[in-house]
């Protein structure tokens, strides 16, 4: 059987794709820098791999026999994470560029490349109530700083690869995706993940007041993890050579999404603004018309399912003293399958 590479396995999107493709019986090679007691997930029927991809030895090795390879590895996380630390969201560049060349080297069918809505510029994500992004918006180029650029790179590395050495890669701007097995603390979480621990916070200490970044008004769209993995399994197996967006086009306010938390905690906080905390662009959505077209399929949970599910599994967390990011010893949480090939 041949093998699908999963490079960020150990991550919080990679390890609900390891577990979708583990389920629909395929052979998955698991790969990831984080030693294993660090993985958010740990399918049981998955090779796993601990290594470095920034190194050029390692991609080559891992990449063996494989026919698809996934790669969802870099260094990021939330907005605080990715303002302060740009020059290491930079060095991600040298996963892609290894682990592109070592696809090349080993004749890999497929190619796919987990991209960012943080290729998009910011000047066309100034207010609230923003134009939904279309994937022709990414040009002129003028991303966000640090990860924003690595990704654009990352992307324009594809398309050539693509064209020079007939690699077939694909591409999707991830648009800030929860759910489950996320992280929950620690800076690298996302808002979702930390609005429900703030808010879990506040029932459990009866501390009736939650700390918001920002004023409340700045808007995103949500993607639930299940929508993820299925479009970035749909993608894969198709014929779209060209960035697709995979994300919610939901478009809700930073305010609204706490509304949305304490109704299912069955609370009401006051909320304490902080303008100065980092927010990130104040508007952002993703426009669905291309992946509705080309797939013929785009993201479809509702955020107030999504965040009962999410919500859900951070308070049973943190109820219990569990560490934020536990391993999973299987696939705890059953994903969403779809006939989308590898």
């Amino acid at each position: 059987m041949e093998v699908c590479v999963v490079a960020g396995a150990g991550g919080f999107i990679g390890g609900h794709l390891v577990s979708a493709l583990v389920a629909d019986g395929h052979r998955v090679r698991a790969v990831d820098a984080k030693p294993l007691s660090a993985w958010h997930q740990r399918p049981p029927a998955a090779e796993t791999c601990v290594v470095d991809l920034s190194d050029r030895d390692a991609c080559r090795s891992v990449v063996t026999g494989a026919r698809v390879v996934y790669n969802l590895a870099a260094d990021m996380g939330g907005i605080a994470f990715i303002e302060g630390n740009r020059a290491q969201c930079m060095l991600n560049v040298l996963i892609d560029t290894h682990l592109l060349l070592a696809a090349r080297d080993a004749q890999v069918e497929r190619y796919f490349y987990a991209s960012s809505a943080c290729v998009y510029a910011a000047g066309k994500q100034d207010r609230p109530d923003v134009v939904p992004l279309a994937e022709d918006a990414a040009y002129p180029a003028l991303p966000e700083d640090g990860y924003g650029w690595e990704k654009l790179f990352g992307e324009r590395m594809c398309r050539h690869f693509s064209e020079d050495f007939g690699l077939a890669t694909r591409v999707a701007r991830y648009h800030n995706v929860y759910g489950p097995y996320g992280a929950i603390d620690g800076g690298r979480e996302k808002a979702p993940a930390a609005i429900c621990r703030k808010v879990i916070t506040a029932k459990l200490t009866g501390d009736r007041s939650i700390e918001v970044w920002g004023d409340g008004r700045q808007t995103r769209s949500f993607t639930y993890v299940d929508d993820c993995v299925v479009g970035t399994r749909l993608l894969t197996s198709s014929q779209v050579a060209d960035p697709l967006n995979i994300g919610s086009d939901e478009m809700v306010t930073i305010d609204e999404l706490i509304d949305v938390v304490e109704e299912i905690a069955g609370v009401r906080l006051a909320r304490r603004y902080l303008p100065a905390a980092p927010q990130g662009v104040r508007g952002r959505s993703s426009d669905n018309r291309q992946i509705r077209r080309k797939l013929g399929w785009a993201p479809s949970t509702s955020l107030a399912a999504g965040m009962e599910a999410t919500y859900r599994w951070i308070y049973d967390r943190m109820v219990a003293g569990q560490p934020a990011n536990p391993v999973s010893s299987g696939a705890a949480h059953q994903p969403t399958t779809v006939s989308a090939g590898s």
